[in-house]
């Protein structure tokens, strides 16, 4: 828009035949000039903003995609667009995980305090019933936004989370029927509430060892089906062998055939279910031998076997979608932090901003040695074959480096030689012999002195427990051998390395025995904490290291499995509480075999007790699965309900125990694979100990000048620096440190399998780039937008 000159303040005073038109007409074209070159830098200054936008979106998207490549998360969940984003960082929130966890065991806990409750935490029902709309709603909430991050198409495609929100919705109409009504029904979809638990972030172990269990049913349930078809065949060749016996009441029926049999396969009932017919013909006994060694010493052992060959299969299978996947997750992300100009070829200011996303808390020379660590071209500039290594160094944590230096070098003298000559004790081989001395001396002396007290029949209640000097002397010898270490190796790697925590807590417990034994009879129980002493012994021979290694290893997961077991548990536990409430098992089974276990009779003292296995509320009922989980006189209990409710409670507790059958066989399984691959492992490379193994380590060296660049927090990071100084050692070496993971290890035991992975992967490498070639670019409607909306505004502004 030009300015018009009548509007100038000048316009009116001035004669025109004094006017210079040349002047003016140059005036108005330098004032035209200026006037578009002003607009040119507005134009460029903000699609230079709207170019940093885009590198910061393009920063944070490929740090999701490294956390999605890492967790496994499937990448159609990814956030959708620059809109979606808010959403998909309030559903990482760390305390957004968090609430959702206590939403999902808040749910959970429901069950103590409402119909049937637990003595003592009952609630009325408007109460119990508001907790729970109150942490389906939470937990909703959830699904909420995740429904705005991924979109409806992505949303109804996630099967756990269609079962989810289902789930949400059923349950949420029930407790408002309960609230309403104010009184609890016929609930049994409670017995789902473990799906939310599952679903939480923090259950993500949990999660992977369910999905595991689910896609090992296949060939486990062909086993099944295979065991119940030889037991049905055996049934039916059973009651026409054996009816024919009055006396023989285990198989006058079909249906008796078939249970008893069922239950002999767990030997409960053994040899009791056989001596009818061995009473009628000695060569009966050919039935059940055989029955025996086919279904339980056979196909049982076979079933094992099954599971721990698909366990071991899938575990393999699961380690190498993990490992593509990742690749595949860094593929997306390099496409993202590469410019037009260099689409090979990754450089440090980009990599330095993905870095501040993906781990926010590292230091500017962290990320810089990670950098260098990776850049093994020494270049400055990262191609993807060398950042396909994230995952190894991203996580480390980085130190100076002085080989000489022990965590107390640093002390004034002499502290520091007295530091250092217990660094040096502690790691003289002859030090720890002798402590293993002590504990086989430690082992004789409460072996004998257990012998001594067993053979005098002394009463234990009212011994006196009092502390000997032999127990003092030991126990101080353990407490000033813990002292050593921490102040030879320092509380940092003391406390880090897995058998000295272990020493660390068997000496605690061994002080806690002494100082209880110094309150006489107050505390004698505390006499069953000695044996503890001699838990140390383990780490003399290489087998036991092995075998307390691996629990070490697999703790986590073995928590993982303890879950899943009792979240199966409280599956059949609402089941049970629900049909089998009220039933009072008091002298029931009347001219039955079982009658004796349930008699009740105020004015005897015999009690058969089993009455008190029940459904009375969650705790009860999880003590009654136990014992059916233990399977010594199960049969007993299901025998119980069967004669006070229905003949057809019997398939409630038959399907319990096979689904625990499976569970413990893959338990089994899962520990199998785990110390058979520790052992293979140690072999294949060689190693004594595969703890010694158990640390992946990296080193750079930095120059002065690397040095003085990172630690100028306005300084501009560069890569030139590293191809200067490629053949020349840093003055400072930095080591970086990390704990190996189970795929760290998978890795290298699998090592020319993963190459052949790799290269079939390489194979489909190229259609791959090319789907994603338009991915950085894509069209983000709202930056977009915003970018054409500022330029014009602008325009209009300036004119």
């Amino acid at each position: 828009m030009e300015v018009d000159d009548d509007r100038s303040p000048r316009a009116s005073s001035v004669n025109a035949n004094d006017i210079d038109f040349d002047t003016v007409n140059q005036s108005r074209t330098e004032r035209q000039t200026l006037r578009e070159n002003s607009t040119e830098l507005l134009v460029e200054e903000i699609r230079e903003r709207s170019r940093q936008t885009q590198w910061q979106l393009n920063y944070q998207e490929a740090a999701i995609y490294l956390e999605e490549g890492e967790n496994n998360d499937k990448f159609d969940t990814h956030p959708r667009d620059q809109s979606a984003l808010p959403a998909y960082e309030v559903a990482h929130n760390r305390w957004f995980h968090l609430l959702d966890l206590i939403a999902a065991i808040l749910v959970l806990l429901v069950a103590i305090c409402e119909r049937p409750a637990i003595e003592y935490f009952s609630l009325p029902v408007g109460i119990h019933a508001s907790l729970e709309m109150l942490g389906l709603l939470i937990l909703s909430l959830e699904l909420g936004i995740r429904f705005k991050w991924v979109g409806w198409r992505a949303f109804f495609k996630h099967k756990r989370t269609v079962i989810k929100s289902c789930t949400i919705i059923f349950m949420l109409i029930e407790s408002i029927v309960v609230l309403v009504r104010q009184t609890s029904h016929f609930r049994v979809t409670r017995a789902l509430r473990p799906l939310f638990l599952i679903h939480t972030y923090y259950c993500r172990g949990v999660r992977r060892i369910t999905r595991q269990i689910l896609q090992s049913l296949p060939p486990i349930l062909d086993m099944i089906i295979l065991l119940l078809f030889f037991m049905l065949i055996f049934s039916i060749f059973g009651y026409y062998l054996f009816s024919r016996n009055k006396d023989d009441m285990y198989f006058s029926t079909l249906e008796k055939s078939f249970v008893n049999l069922f239950i002999l396969l767990t030997t409960a009932n053994f040899p009791d279910v056989m001596m009818p017919s061995y009473n009628q013909s000695k060569f009966y006994s050919i039935f059940f031998i055989v029955y025996l060694s086919l279904e339980l010493y056979f196909l049982m052992n076979l079933l094992l076997a099954v599971v721990y060959d698909t366990f071991s299969n899938l575990e393999k299978t699961k380690f190498q979608k993990l490992l593509i996947h990742k690749r595949i997750g860094c593929q997306h992300a390099f496409k993202l932090l590469v410019s037009d100009q260099n689409q090979h070829e990754l450089h440090m200011k980009h990599f330095m901003g993905m870095m501040k996303k993906y781990h926010p808390s590292k230091s500017r020379r962290d990320c810089y040695l990670v950098f260098k660590s990776l850049n093994t071209s020494n270049t400055g500039w990262l191609s993807i074959e060398e950042f396909y290594g994230i995952y190894d160094v991203a996580g480390v944590s980085w130190k100076l480096k002085n080989e000489d230096r022990i965590w107390s070098s640093s002390f004034k003298h002499p502290f520091n030689k007295i530091f250092k000559a217990f660094n040096m004790l502690v790691r003289f081989k002859w030090f720890d012999y002798v402590i293993y001395l002590v504990i086989g001396a430690n082992f004789l002396w409460i072996l004998i002195e257990t012998i001594r007290l067993s053979a005098k029949s002394v009463n234990l209640a009212n011994y006196d427990f009092t502390a000997s000097w032999a127990s003092i002397v030991f126990v101080c010898i353990y407490s000033v051998e813990v002292i050593i270490k921490i102040l030879g190796k320092g509380p940092m790697e003391y406390f880090t390395l897995g058998w000295d925590v272990f020493d660390f807590l068997v000496t605690v417990l061994s002080v806690i025995g002494v100082l209880g034994e110094r309150f006489e009879n107050s505390f004698y129980y505390v006499i069953v904490l000695r044996p503890f002493r001699l838990l140390r012994l383990f780490k003399v021979k290489k087998r036991y290291r092995d075998v307390l290694g691996t629990l070490f290893v697999l703790f986590s997961k073995l928590t993982s499995l303890a879950i899943v077991t009792i979240l199966v548990y409280y599956f059949f536990a609402i089941i049970g509480m629900e049909m089998f409430l009220n039933v009072d098992l008091k002298n029931c089974c009347k001219n039955t075999s079982v009658e004796d276990f349930y008699a009740y009779d105020n004015n005897s003292i015999f009690h058969g007790y089993y009455y008190l296995n029940n459904f009375e509320n969650i705790l009860a009922s999880g003590v009654t699965l136990f014992e059916l989980t233990v399977v010594n006189n199960w049969f007993i209990i299901m025998e119980g309900f069967a004669v006070v409710v229905s003949q057809w409670t019997r398939v409630y507790f038959m399907l319990f125990y096979i689904v625990m059958m499976v569970v413990m066989n893959i338990i089994v399984a899962f520990v199998l694979e785990s110390f058979l691959f520790r052992i293979q492992y140690r072999r294949q490379m060689k190693l004594d100990d595969m703890d010694d193994d158990s640390v992946y380590r990296v080193e750079v060296s930095l120059s002065e000048e690397e040095v003085d660049m990172c630690e100028k927090p306005f300084s501009i990071l560069s890569g030139h620096l590293i191809q200067l100084q490629a053949d020349q050692p840093g003055a400072y070496v930095y080591k970086g440190e990390r704990s190996r993971t189970k795929d760290d290890f998978s890795i290298k035991m699998y090592g020319d399998e993963v190459k052949t992975w790799l290269l079939e992967m390489d194979k489909e490498r190229t259609s791959i780039i090319e789907s994603m070639k338009g991915l950085r670019t894509r069209q983000r409607p709202n930056s977009l937008n915003l970018e054409q909306n500022g330029v014009s505004e602008q325009l209009e502004v300036n004119c």
